[in-house]
């Protein structure tokens, strides 16, 4: 779907997506420890975590959902006409690490469409959301609920 955006009538549950893929870099995960001032060795240190089960440095969870997050929206394009807002995050689980150096994707698919109780011009989408690794392992997962406009948004502007 990648660069075709779709309107609200566009979405129903089923509907599916895959973003493409991102590499979590060195660099990735020391700019965000810098960033949140979470420096724990896990992410920071390769002495720490050779002796850890894991046996090499792992991301921030946080990292993977927010490096998820932008893989679904901007870089898909799938959904600029009809996106308003994230609405939040509900279930998500942390299955697995994401080692540095992992290439990630985010399959996701559209699991309820309903109709704003404040707004008619307005609806929310939430979608079952899973970050998937190189090997094919689901590393996080969870739902997201977006507010979607169901006048395309270039529309509503000119108004």
């Amino acid at each position: 779907m990648a660069g075709e955006s779709l309107q609200w009538q566009d979405l129903h549950v089923g509907l599916s997506f895959r973003s493409p893929t991102r590499t979590v870099t060195e660099t990735d995960v020391v700019m965000f420890a810098a960033m949140t001032g979470d420096y724990s060795e896990l992410h920071t240190s390769r002495a720490f975590a050779e002796k850890t089960q894991y046996g090499q440095r792992v991301a921030h969870g946080l990292l993977g959902l927010a490096v998820g997050h932008g893989l679904m929206w901007p870089r898909t394009n799938a959904l600029r006409d009809c996106a308003i807002a994230f609405l939040g995050i509900s279930d998500w689980r942390f299955r697995g690490p994401i080692f540095l150096g992992d290439t990630i994707h985010v399959d996701y698919e559209v699991v309820e469409v309903r109709d704003s109780r404040s707004n008619p011009d307005q609806g929310i989408c939430t979608f079952g959301v899973k970050i998937v690794n190189q090997r094919g392992e689901v590393v996080q997962e969870g739902r997201k609920a977006l507010l979607m406009s169901k006048v395309p948004l270039d529309a509503a502007r000119d108004t």
